[in-house]
């Protein structure tokens, strides 16, 4: 007799609006061993510089994640049948120490890690990033990065802080956690207060597409772009702020920004990394504060799903 891994728990079974509030239903899980693929949130918004409450987030996704069900209808992906996959719960983060939290999160995704589990992680906002990304480069060693963001988040400091949500990449790049000439950085737009918020990046080798340039357009010959030059082996991480996306769409963030994404181009870029050797994921900056409707949460458990669906290992049809 044949036992599939962990199912999402039916709406049949339960109903949507009852029972545990997990990532999708699924069962909850102390620990990574024997798991493809786990949710992990972290509910830390103490790097957050305008609007706060991406603590809340990952308790809003998981919410409206219930209404998420197991097959794919667009690629006919079934990540279930393939990958045993739980939720993990949050990391215990310390409120009052930014600092603190940093090292807390890295060495949790170490631990995750070790076990050859691939997180797929609910902010939080985005300096969790950082954290995450020094446990990924031990690892795997650098990596390839898609990152979906209306900013570049490649600031030197904030306030004279160098670890918080606008600074995380430009961290990665001086600590050797990227691979030279594969990180493309989409979506990005707005104001800034000089051109070397855009120019920085580009002088490190960084693929910038601009989200005026793509208005308008599909995003999947780009992502066949990104996964020709990338290749099947690299690994990869998939970095993805909701503010990225339209705030027509998604206003429920700490910095939104107009001429954003679309919903349609968000989900070609996630399911674009499907061929890739994606190996963790993270989807940010969900304010419910911001989000009386719950429409943003429930874009980023989609989004999330689709990340689970892009991993390697899961079929298409």
């Amino acid at each position: 007799m044949t036992t599939l891994p962990n199912q999402p728990l039916s709406g049949n079974a339960m109903p949507r609006f009852a029972g545990i509030a997990s990532m999708m239903r699924l069962p909850l899980a102390d620990s990574a061993a024997g798991l493809d693929a786990a949710l992990i949130g972290v509910p830390l918004d103490t790097g957050t510089s305008h609007r706060p409450g991406a603590r809340f987030g990952p308790r809003a996704i998981r919410a409206e994640s219930a209404l998420l069900r197991p097959y794919n209808m667009a690629t006919g992906a079934a990540p279930f049948d393939r990958l045993q996959v739980a939720d993990l719960g949050d990391v215990p983060i310390n409120p009052y120490s930014l600092a603190k939290s940093i090292d807390i999160i890295s060495a949790h995704y170490d631990a995750v890690l070790a076990t050859g589990c691939t997180p797929l992680t609910l902010g939080g906002d985005h300096t969790i990033a950082l954290p995450i990304l020094r446990a990924v480069a031990r690892r795997h060693g650098p990596v390839a990065l898609v990152h979906v963001d209306a900013h570049a988040d490649i600031n030197d400091d904030m306030f004279g802080e160098r670890i918080v949500h606008g600074t995380p990449f430009r961290r990665a790049v001086e600590e050797g956690l990227l691979a030279n000439g594969k990180v493309w950085q989409i979506g990005l737009r707005g104001t800034g207060y000089a051109a070397d918020d855009f120019d920085w990046p580009r002088q490190q080798g960084f693929h910038l597409v601009l989200a005026h340039e793509v208005w308008f357009k599909s995003l999947a010959p780009l992502m066949a772009e990104v996964r020709a030059a990338i290749g099947p082996e690299h690994p990869v991480y998939l970095s993805f702020d909701i503010d990225g996306i339209d705030p027509a769409y998604a206003g429920g963030t700490g910095t939104p920004e107009i001429g954003g994404l679309t919903v349609p181009q968000a989900l070609e870029i996630v399911r674009g990394c499907h061929g890739l050797n994606l190996i963790g994921a993270d989807l940010v900056e969900v304010s419910p504060p911001y989000d009386l409707s719950g429409n943003t949460a429930l874009l980023g458990a989609n989004l999330l799903y689709e990340m689970l669906c892009a991993l390697p290992g899961v079929p298409r049809r």
